[in-house]
């Protein structure tokens, strides 16, 4: 049993690797992208099944839909600036990955985030001052604007990590965590190696 939920994580992941090279040569096809009609009721009479859950910033130019080319009903993405992850998030991935049995979880930053960038700037005013202290809690000790998004990408993956549920879940083998970081400019995502 776990052998088969460990391996859907592992073709959930080459699913997005796949989509992610279709966006990147301009290939996408209906199949891979089904935003039909028809997929939609699909969808509304039998309800969700999404083979990936996507935690990601809430920056216009990331769409994890496009970005893996991605049809209705096939990622369950949870969008805060920063990709910080609190209370709220940290539900919303139970209830996927519960719920909807969903196997992969993917943490993705992105490069010239400006979420990260203010976090290093230093503080703001209202709410966006909680995103920033969270972001800088990741981030100590960054070297550069790269080093800051690669830790802060790291730190959410922690984050996620804090809900018992979601621990018990990637202890008993039947879920993965994986960090990966979005190129704004090449459209490529790039994987990140576990945190050693």
């Amino acid at each position: 049993m776990v052998e088969n939920e460990v391996s859907a994580a592992e073709m959930a992941l080459r699913r997005l690797v796949a989509g992610n090279q279709s966006y990147r040569d301009g290939s996408v096809s209906a199949s891979s992208a089904d935003i039909s009609p028809g997929r939609r009721v699909e969808v509304a009479c039998n309800g969700q099944t999404p083979y990936a859950v996507v935690v990601t910033c809430s920056d216009s130019r990331v769409a994890p839909e496009h970005i893996f080319s991605a049809g209705i009903g096939d990622l369950f993405v949870v969008r805060t600036a920063g990709n910080v992850i609190g209370d709220f998030e940290r539900g919303s991935i139970e209830y996927a990955v519960g719920q909807l049995q969903v196997a992969l979880v993917v943490v993705m930053g992105h490069s010239h985030c400006g979420a990260v960038a203010s976090a290093l700037a230093g503080r703001a005013s209202g709410y966006l001052d909680t995103v920033l202290s969270e972001i800088q809690r990741g981030i100590a000790g960054a070297t550069s604007e790269e080093d800051a998004v690669r830790r802060n990408i790291a730190h959410s993956q922690r984050c996620v990590m804090q809900s018992e549920a979601v621990l018990s879940l990637v202890e008993a083998g039947r879920l993965k965590i994986v960090g990966a970081e979005y190129d704004l400019q090449t459209g490529q995502v790039s994987f990140l190696p576990p945190e050693g």
